[in-house]
């Protein structure tokens, strides 16, 4: 029934059931839950609603309008949701209904001429218990002919378009759940859960799943472009900061600088050769155990002075820091006598077995965040380093059982995808009370909302393959559709890559081509052939990285790309600021800028870069040309050779190994 008397949101009770819509920024909000209360999650930003707001009820149903978003539900609880009048996402409902006929004169059942009656016994909102005293969970919608559906965050598969995919609702190294999606049909739904589950959109259903939680949330807001949909998404979830300058050139990373010797080297090295460097990384196990959080004497003597000679080298620092624990480090008793690590709820609380039993602190912790930035300023932060790279940011489980872990804010089939964004929370807002501007994180993985912490999301440990190469061109334009603008991904993949293997190196120039037209451009990789420990080191170190170290003709493609990469920067600046101001993302689908050309949402190998760039990667090896389409509306100029041609044609281009086909728009 109707609570006809709250006119604030729409209010309906059904046998036990309290199912809420509140106008919520520029769309609305359903909340359906067997109790009074609700945790926010990624809905966290103050945003005003419509003045068009309204809530109405009558006899058979209620309505609630909030800018272009309206809700009707029925007396037996069926939603269906408008753009004005157009459905863009009804409830499915298998239930029997009836019209309305007359027998001996009298009228009985109701049911509405467009409604559909069927004999299943499927109501779109399931609360099933589970062994654990809560509920799984199901909200079921109907499939929309002809729908497209991106976002999501990064799955490491070839569709962008998502219709048809079945997605794990789960964190996992180079899997990134951001449960936000973009339709054709003109809006935008977060799942604003963070447990365990599942979204499976098919072409007869679309179904959402929680295996372990106590209610049904999600936000939905129409809109009449992907950039409005965006952007209202941004406006309750958050906005990234401004994108700092110096981490729009070149970032040198590699599996692994040694020492501080080797770190100096090479940063001059590039200088020597003048080649801009923006940034340089150190990775894992600089430091004497996991949880330690400092630097290890023995190969990092004096970590002011390393800072500052790469300052005289224009050169920024980044430092990894994980958030494993070794039962035997520094930290470890304290940690767990205070509660601040992930526990399992059976058997031993080692979570992983990485050159240590390890487990991991627990980021839902705020005492155990506080606790984890102390050590961090300590250590790192008042010797100079101020960017880190939040790694194993999942977290990395041995094994992935999330219902056998317990964190501060419940079980981790609950709650566990919310981890990352809390793990950059507690350096971003350790930062801010140091007095930093803008700060990063480079992490490697995120949800809902992990924009506003400074995320500069990464795709993971990935293969290094063409195969490879083409999943992570779908993965930075779905999480940058997810509302989480910073992204990049290890040129050349992770795993493996010689500087004899002509195919990679190949691929290396390809991705490098690629990642000149991403949000940030970063060298890293596990290079072979590895080289063993030095002195006492547990780990040892892949081949180098460097861009020098594939030989003379690899070598000249990449110095070219640096320098159209230092010429961009001006523009790339613009696009932060665009980013941080209005959610857009860097990287964008063509039908992002151009919906109303419907061939635009039908390409899925170019994009744009910002408003202006239309980048055309070579994902194949051995391929020197490609058809390109050119979208319409605008005309186009080829950057290789200068011609200017009108949108709305496909054309036939080279792609010399040195370079891919650019083309600027030139009217935008």
């Amino acid at each position: 029934m109707f609570n006809t008397k709250n006119t604030q949101f729409l209010d309906y009770f059904y046998e036990g059931e309290h199912l809420c819509i509140y106008p919520w920024g520029h769309g609305l909000r359903v909340h359906d839950s067997f109790f009074d209360g609700m945790h926010n999650w990624a809905l966290t930003e103050k945003s005003d609603f419509d003045s068009n707001f309204a809530v109405t009820y009558n006899d058979d149903e209620a309505t609630i309008v909030n800018g272009k978003t309206k809700a009707i539900i029925n007396k037996n609880g069926k939603i269906i949701f408008y753009d004005k009048n157009k459905i863009i996402l009804e409830e499915f409902w298998r239930e029997r209904n009836f019209r309305k006929i007359k027998i001996n004169n009298s009228q009985f059942l109701n049911q509405k001429e467009n409604e559909y009656s069927s004999a299943l016994k499927i109501k779109a909102r399931d609360f099933c218990p589970n062994n654990k005293g809560l509920y799984e969970v199901a909200v079921r919608f109907e499939a929309n002919d002809n729908e497209k559906i991106y976002g999501m965050g990064q799955y490491q598969q070839s569709q962008l378009n998502l219709k048809g995919c079945k997605l794990e609702l789960a964190q996992r190294n180079s899997q990134t759940t951001v449960p936000f999606l973009i339709s054709n049909y003109g809006y935008g739904l977060l799942w604003n859960n963070p447990g365990i589950g599942e979204v499976t959109f098919a072409n007869n259903i679309t179904e959402w799943k929680n295996i372990d939680t106590d209610c049904i949330d999600y936000w939905i807001c129409a809109e009449d472009t992907p950039k409005e949909i965006i952007s209202a998404y941004t406006d309750v979830t958050g906005h990234s900061p401004k994108m700092p300058k110096y981490a729009l050139g070149l970032w040198q990373s590699k599996l692994r600088y040694r020492n501080q010797n080797e770190v100096i080297s090479i940063a001059k090295h590039y200088h020597d050769l003048h080649i801009p460097l923006s940034v340089i990384v150190i990775d894992y196990f600089h430091w004497p155990k996991q949880g330690d959080f400092k630097f290890d004497k023995r190969y990092f003597p004096n970590p002011e002075k390393m800072v500052k000679d790469l300052k005289k080298l224009n050169v920024e620092l980044m430092v990894s820091v994980w958030p494993n624990i070794d039962c035997t480090s520094e930290n470890y008793n304290e940690m767990n006598k205070k509660g601040y690590l992930v526990r399992a709820d059976k058997g031993k609380s080692i979570t992983m077995t990485f050159h240590g039993n390890t487990t991991f602190f627990d980021t839902t912790n705020p005492e155990a965040r506080l606790f984890v930035w102390n050590r961090i300023k300590r250590n790192y932060y008042q010797k100079g380093v101020k960017h880190f790279w939040l790694d194993e940011a999942e977290p990395e489980y041995s094994t992935y059982d999330f219902d056998n872990y317990r964190l501060h804010l419940g079980r981790n089939s609950q709650v566990g995808n919310i981890y990352p964004a809390l793990y950059a929370r507690g350096f971003y807002e350790g930062e801010k009370r140091e007095g930093q501007n803008n700060p990063i994180s480079l992490i490697r993985s995120a949800w809902a909302g992990s924009q506003k912490y400074g995320a500069l999301v990464w795709s993971g440990d990935i293969d290094s393959s063409f195969r490879s190469f083409k999943y992570q061109y779908q993965a930075g334009l779905n999480i940058g559709l997810a509302g989480i603008p910073w992204w990049t991904s290890d040129i050349g993949g992770f795993h493996g890559g010689s500087s004899t293997d002509s195919e990679f190196k190949e691929l290396l120039i390809r991705w490098f081509e690629f990642a000149v037209y991403c949000p940030v451009l970063r060298m890293h990789g596990d290079r072979e052939p590895h080289e063993f420990p030095i002195d006492n080191q547990v780990e040892g170190t892949g081949a180098p990285n460097e861009i020098w170290s594939f030989g003379k003709e690899t070598f000249d493609i990449l110095r070219k790309q640096v320098n159209i990469r230092e010429s961009l920067k001006p523009y790339i600046n613009s696009c932060m600021n665009e980013a941080h101001k209005k959610g857009y993302p860097v990287m964008r689908t063509l039908f992002f800028e151009f919906p109303e050309d419907k061939a635009s949402w039908n390409i899925e190998d170019e994009y744009m870069f910002g408003r202006k760039y239309l980048v055309a990667p070579i994902f194949e090896f051995g391929k020197r040309r490609r058809q390109v389409y050119l979208p319409l509306g605008s005309r186009w100029k080829d950057i290789n050779k200068g011609s200017i041609r009108s949108g709305g044609i496909w054309i036939n281009c080279e792609a010399p190994l040195d370079r891919i086909p650019i083309f600027e728009r030139v009217d935008y």
